[in-house]
């Protein structure tokens, strides 16, 4: 198989991008647009040592029942879905298959993953809305990033989100072209709006946000009066003259209403700032936090700690079902946040603590915390290793891990088993309809000493070598991987390197310095990560 190959494929499954797996050559081949059981005509754009990547050329030659025609004119260009070619159904049992498979595969644990809880109605559920803004003086636009690129598609009118975004937005971009405002040019940093980012709360109501290049804007009277219109309460200027593509500065202006956004959740209510983390689906959220309180199974006399508590919504919510609880999070502006919501809700049996879980958690272990539940609902990341091992010391009946990386959820549900505790149950929630993204609640328990055995078993017994467990992949696959992936390139030396740091020792002299007191360059942080997640790809490390 070779660049530019035009072949007749038939895909016989869904890919961690809702994109279609076919077969060739004794390779897979990803293919974006394909849905299982489709027969397709695939030029191959892409080949690489263990697979490939493919366009489909024209329609398919056989249609899966699944398939139906996209609602949004944008799609699939602007990136934001990636199954809104197929069923609703179709992305809910690919997103269970995927965690099915990174438990299975990853985590080497083998348990039954029910049905991902969708929603009865997978459209407008997007409370947050950040487009950035490009075009010129005379005809400004404002949508999303086509994929891997800063290409503007525009967008009229998203399918996902909450009513009335898509007005505000138009109404931004009509002040812009009234006025001759000028839109932000990224090559050249100059311009000045540069993203308008929209908050609607449950009510219907809006948080206007606009990102500029410098401190105030023209015609601010015209604008306000726009958006209010529209349903905005509130109306904000950020400042954000850097050169960089993180959307919000830190210095904002409220040039109407007031600063922050309320809005309910579990009951409880909550204001949001600009800049705060606050689920996107509420209705979602809703369903996800009640699944972790279910695994939790508080009955009213339990201490509680939650780890990465952000502003505390799944502390306040389960504070209210156990005797005491306790968050932990690293952003004082969050626990700050978390401590106000506390007292805006009445909720007095709740502490709060801000610091790095990792240095944290086991600090106060070692001062003798022990709570009976730990919830955990950590960044992409995961869990770091002294995280875990403090929740082990602590020796907790539940351990209740909420996360939005099912891989790395899955790679930590190894580790925990390892210090003693069972995989439970699983339970997946569609957060982000229509994109390959899914929310999945894990409930660990304690394995009760007398109640288990320990099996030893000698490594020479089982029917593999080291070199084989070793040799999953070569260096060039993951070259190619890391390139493909997080595009930047790597070394031989640097996947030695973190080879190495795994205990994945190289052979004999292998990219050792000729001198005995020589300096070898260091891997950089961002490479080394990227062949960590390529040596996952490959099962090389959990």
């Amino acid at each position: 198989m070779k660049k530019n190959d035009l072949l007749t494929l038939t895909a016989d499954g869904l890919g961690a991008d809702l994109e279609g797996v076919c077969r060739a050559d004794g390779m897979a081949v990803f293919v974006p647009g394909m849905l299982p059981g489709e027969t397709a005509r695939v030029r191959i754009v892409k080949v690489q040592p263990r697979f490939a990547f493919g366009r489909m050329e024209g329609k398919p030659l056989t249609a899966s029942p699944a398939r139906k025609v996209p609602d949004c004119a944008a799609y699939p260009r602007c990136g934001g879905c990636m199954g809104r070619h197929m069923t609703y159904e179709t992305t809910l049992e690919a997103k269970r298959q995927q965690v099915q498979d990174c438990f299975r595969r990853i985590g080497h644990i083998d348990i039954d993953v029910p049905p991902v809880l969708g929603m009865a109605d997978p459209s407008h559920y997007r409370n947050k809305t950040a487009l950035p803004v490009g075009g010129t003086v005379e005809e400004p636009v404002a949508g999303f990033f086509a994929p891997r690129s800063h290409d503007i598609i525009p967008i009229a009118q998203c399918p996902n989100a909450m009513p009335p975004a898509d007005e505000i937005c138009r109404r931004v971009l009509g002040w812009m072209k009234r006025f001759h405002v000028e839109p932000y040019v990224e090559e050249t940093h100059t311009g000045l709006v540069r993203h308008i980012v929209v908050r609607i709360n449950r009510k219907g109501e809006a948080m206007a946000v606009l990102v500029i290049n410098g401190s105030e804007i023209p015609h601010e009277g015209e604008l306000v009066a726009s958006l209010k219109a529209a349903g905005a309460v509130s109306v904000i200027l950020n400042e954000n003259r850097e050169r960089t593509n993180v959307i919000m500065g830190r210095r904002f202006h409220t040039l109407y209403g007031c600063d922050t956004l309320t809005d309910e959740l579990c009951g409880l209510r909550f204001e949001i700032s600009p800049a705060a983390f606050f689920q996107v689906n509420p209705a979602q959220t809703e369903v996800l936090y009640q699944t972790a309180l279910d695994f939790a199974e508080l009955t009213g006399d339990e201490r509680l700690c939650d780890v990465y508590c952000g502003a505390g919504t799944i502390t306040l919510m389960m504070a209210r079902h156990c005797r005491e609880a306790l968050g932990i999070e690293i952003v004082p502006q969050a626990i700050e946040n978390a401590k106000e919501n506390a007292v805006r809700n009445g909720i007095g049996n709740v502490n709060f603590r801000c610091g790095a879980a990792e240095a944290l958690l086991p600090k106060l272990v070692a001062e003798g915390l022990r709570p009976d539940v730990i919830v955990i609902d950590p960044p992409r990341k995961g869990v770091e290793p002294a995280v875990i091992d403090a929740i082990a010391q602590a020796a907790p009946k539940r351990v209740v891990y909420v996360s939005c990386n099912v891989a790395t959820q899955a790679r930590d549900a190894a580790l925990f088993v390892e210090k003693g505790y069972r995989v439970q149950k699983v339970q997946s929630v569609d957060m982000f309809c229509w994109t390959s993204g899914v929310e999945n609640v894990m409930v660990l328990s304690k394995l009760e000493e007398a109640k288990h055995i320990d099996i030893h078993v000698d490594m020479s017994e089982l029917d593999v070598t080291k070199v084989e467990a070793e040799s999953s992949a070569t260096y060039e696959e993951i070259k190619a991987y890391v390139q493909e992936h997080f595009g930047v390139k790597v070394s031989a030396l640097n996947i030695a390197q973190v080879k190495r740091k795994y205990g994945i020792i190289e052979r004999e002299c292998y990219n050792k310095a000729k001198a005995e007191d020589a300096r070898q360059p260091r891997c950089p942080e961002e490479k080394e990560k990227a062949i960590e997640a390529a040596m996952r790809f490959f099962g090389m490390i959990k």
